[in-house]
Formats: structure tokens, C-alpha cells, sequence
């Protein structure tokens, strides 16, 4: 009996729907490798520090599944992947290109001739360092089939081992892609030396029939989706694969007694807000989200990455806490409050650079002016900005001092006491790297409220580095 694999993509296919925090894309590994997967598709590198440390830990924590990251062309991207990769039990390295004539001209820019050399360039590179290398056709069912057939055997002649045809339009009945593939066989016998792959995408809702059709006609790998996305839905391919093996010939490793109980966790973790997140309507400036003090640590710790916090252990437990402090005084908290909480609680590090003294000169004839005077290790430092508005001049004269530009993802000012000498609340929260980092400040003095809340902030990017 022929084994089908299955390449599960959530992770690189991700929807509009939802995001998976760091944490929970090695979880959501963990359960695939469970599963019994044989592939989990991972997202390309991006931002080498961030993604090459989630590759890794992905690696670690793999088991059985082979890992298989998708590389650019330039061959530093490949080594950066490989550098990563390279620790996981089983690896692969995809190289992926467009072969219709519409996305090679509108995504790829370049003429077919330096596509097929580009092909022929990263599959060598890729093979010389993996001995798993997986060639994926996109659009293939819309090109033209002497550029696939050329494409293809570019990619078997440099090395792949793997190609894979994409049915990225998804409009081919069953029937049609069977003969697409049947006729790719007959103008490339050199596709029955490697492991054909499928990939079909559910535009008219024919995906699982269409990739059935597939095995029938020879396809040996299948690219599917565990969570609900364009592609073949995992559960759905097993339990066909599971009750029709004898008709198919074909089965495969899926363990279907762990199915329903895997794909339950996989769509809970997918969807935080509707699985662990208390989600009502509110006139108090909960933007219908809010958690009360039922919801346990997870809500809470999913809630916060949903804010775009990624939490170690610690300062989960240690925001969970302070939550609890307020959701008992309370009956609802909400996604703000959350953000002051996770600003006042998560992440305390020493700090690099302290407020010493700050002069902000402004006026409806004049432009704001901010003078910053901070300490670094015992030094002071300075520096003056003219911004628009008191507080861009005061944050644009922390650049200059610190020599670093973070973007600012969001400024919230709240007064937390009453009457004209009320205490002002502000929460800064900066993005660095892929991730968000947030600091408060209290102060009669809106502008000290919003420098010590960036300084906070800014203190915890520089100790995550500086321990990097």
C-alpha cells in the first residue's frame, strides 16, 4: 500500500483571522509532530534574529515530523535558513517560484529564461546542503506546459526531491487535475524519481476531492492544513484516507484516534478571543473584549499576545497576578487595562538609562521644544529636539541621546486619580524585532508620565539585546 504523506502549512499559510505568538507556534509544532505529521511547513526568514531563534526551537522540539522552511534565491538566505535548520532531526529546505505567465510577470519580474536559471541556482545550493530539497510549482495548473515541464526538470536535474504542483487557483474539478498530472508524468518520466506533491487550494470547495483525485493518479505527497484555511483540511484528507485506504491503495501516518482531540486544541489555540477571552459588548472602553475574574491564566496570557506581548513563564504568572489584584476589585478588565498591567509587571529590568532632569518649552506661537537630560552608567548625557507637539520633541530627544529609533505602536494617557492635581497614566509601547514592548509612567505632569513610560520600555529592548 502506497503512504501518502501529509505537509501540514498552517503556520506558513497563516490567515487574516488569526496570529500565533512564538510560544504557541511551538506548541502548535508539538501537537502536529503528535499527530503524525510528516511535514510542518514553517514561514520563511525574515528578520534573522527573531525567526532563525523560532526555527531552532521549532527543531528542538520536533520529534518525528521533518521541518521544512522556504528559502529566497540569494544564497545568504539560504545559508541563514540552513544555519537554523540544519539542527532539526529531519530538515528541508523549498524553493518556491511562479510558473504562469501572470505571476512570473507580476510577482517575479523577471523574463522565464532567468527564472529557470534562478531555479536551477538555489536548488544546487539547497541540495549541496540538504539531502531533502522540495521544489514547489506555484500557479502550475495555470502555466504553460513546456515552461512547467523545464521548470520541473531544472529542479530534479539541480537536486529537489520533492516537487510539488499548486493548484493555486484552485478552480480545477477532481477530474482536470488527475489528467494535469497524468499529462505532467507522460512529458517528464523523470518525475517518477522524486516524491510528486499536491497542493490544492479550496476556491469552490473541492480541495480534499481534488487531492484525492490526485493520489489516484499518482501524487505521493499531499499539502494540507490542520486549521481551517484555503488548503485541504488535514482532518478531513485522514478520515477519507483512513476509510477508503483499501479503494485507494494508499494510506497515511495521520494518527486518527488522537484526530478530533488534536485539532479541538489546535483551534482553541487559533482562536483566542473565542475560546478564553470573555467577548461582550461594553460602553467602558473595552472595545467589546474584556476578561473578568473567572478567566484563567491562559485567557490572560493568550489575551496578552493577542495585544502582541510574548510572555515568558515569569512574567506570566506575574502579570496573571496583578490581573487577579484588579479583577477582584472589579468586574471587568479590560484590553487597556490589560496593556497598563502587562507595562507595570512583566519584564522589570535594571535600567540603562535614567531621567535626570527634562525642560519642555512650548506655546501656541512657538514650536515645542524638549531639552532630556538622562544618566547611563553613572554619565550624563543630553540632548534637545524640536518636535511637533511637547511630547514628539521629548521622545525625538531620547533618540538622539540613545543613537536608537524604535517604532512607537501606541501611546495611551488615562488620569487615574481626580481634581486639577490628578495623577496621569501613560502607557508607551514600542515594537523592536517583531515584537512589542511596553513601559508606564505616573506623574501630575503628563510629559515626565510619558518620558518615564518610554524610558521603561526602552530599558527592557536594550537588556533583551544586551542578554541576546
Amino acid at each position: 500500500m502506497k503512504h501518502i504523506k501529509i505537509s501540514d502549512a498552517s503556520m506558513k499559510q497563516i490567515s487574516e483571522d488569526f496570529s500565533l505568538s512564538f510560544k504557541e507556534k511551538i506548541e502548535l509544532s508539538r501537537l502536529l509532530d503528535r499527530l503524525g505529521v510528516d511535514v510542518i511547513e514553517l514561514e520563511g526568514v525574515t528578520n534573522a534574529r527573531i525567526d532563525l531563534l523560532r526555527i531552532k526551537s521549532i527543531s528542538a522540539a520536533v520529534t518525528e515530523s521533518c521541518i521544512a522552511v522556504p528559502v529566497g534565491f540569494d544564497a545568504e538566505n539560504i545559508e541563514t535558513v540552513w544555519s537554523a535548520l540544519k539542527e532539526a532531526k529531519r530538515a528541508r529546505l523549498q524553493v518556491a517560484a511562479p510558473t504562469s505567465a501572470v505571476q512570473i510577470e507580476y510577482l517575479f519580474r523577471k523574463k522565464p529564461d532567468a527564472l529557470i536559471e534562478d531555479i536551477r541556482a538555489a536548488v544546487s545550493h539547497c541540495a549541496a546542503l540538504s539531502p531533502d530539497v522540495e521544489f514547489i510549482a506555484e500557479d502550475a495548473t495555470r502555466s504553460d506546459d513546456a515552461l512547467l515541464t523545464l521548470a520541473l526538470k531544472t529542479a530534479i536535474e539541480a537536486g529537489a526531491t520533492t516537487v510539488t504542483l499548486a493548484d493555486t487557483a484552485g478552480a480545477m474539478l477532481p477530474s482536470e487535475l488527475a489528467e494535469f498530472i497524468e499529462r505532467q508524468y507522460a512529458a517528464l518520466p523523470a518525475l517518477k524519481q522524486v516524491t510528486l506533491g499536491i497542493s490544492t487550494y479550496n476556491t469552490i470547495s473541492l480541495a480534499e476531492a481534488s487531492a484525492v483525485a490526485a493520489i489516484t493518479a499518482g501524487a505521493e505527497q499531499i499539502t494540507a492544513a490542520a486549521y481551517p484555511i484555503a488548503l485541504a483540511s488535514l482532518p478531513n484528507l485522514a478520515r477519507i484516507l483512513d476509510a477508503k485506504s483499501d479503494a485507494l491503495g494508499a494510506a497515511c501516518g495521520i494518527r486518527t484516534t488522537q484526530l478530533s482531540k488534536i485539532t479541538e486544541q489546535i483551534d482553541r489555540m487559533c482562536h483566542p478571543a473565542k475560546h478564553h477571552v470573555s467577548a461582550r459588548g461594553g460602553e467602558d472602553g473595552t472595545d467589546g473584549l474584556y476578561l473578568t475574574a473567572h478567566d484563567g491564566m491562559e485567557a490572560v496570557i493568550l489575551a496578552a499576545a493577542g495585544l502582541g506581548y510574548e510572555l515568558s513563564e515569569e512574567d506570566g504568572a506575574k502579570v496573571y497576578n496583578s490581573f487577579l489584584e484588579i479583577a477582584e476589585r472589579k468586574e471587568r478588565v479590560g484590553l487597556k487595562e490589560l496593556d497598563a498591567i502587562v507595562a507595570s509587571s512583566a519584564m522589570q529590568v535594571p535600567p540603562t538609562y535614567k531621567l535626570d532632569t527634562y525642560v519642555i518649552t512650548s506655546g501656541n506661537t512657538i514650536s515645542a521644544t524638549a531639552h532630556i537630560k538622562l544618566t547611563k552608567n553613572g554619565s550624563s548625557v543630553e540632548g534637545v529636539y524640536i518636535g511637533d507637539g511637547s511630547i514628539d520633541a521629548a521622545f525625538r530627544a531620547i533618540e538622539q541621546i540613545t543613537g536608537c529609533h524604535y517604532e512607537l505602536d501606541d501611546f495611551q494617557l488615562r488620569a487615574v486619580t481626580e481634581g486639577r492635581e490628578a495623577m496621569g497614566q501613560t502607557v508607551v509601547k514600542l515594537r523592536s524585532g517583531g515584537k512589542v514592548y511596553s513601559g508606564q509612567g505616573i506623574s501630575t505632569d503628563i510629559v515626565g508620565a510619558g518620558i518615564q513610560a518610554y524610558l521603561n520600555a526602552l530599558n527592557k529592548i536594550i537588556y533583551e539585546e544586551t542578554v541576546e
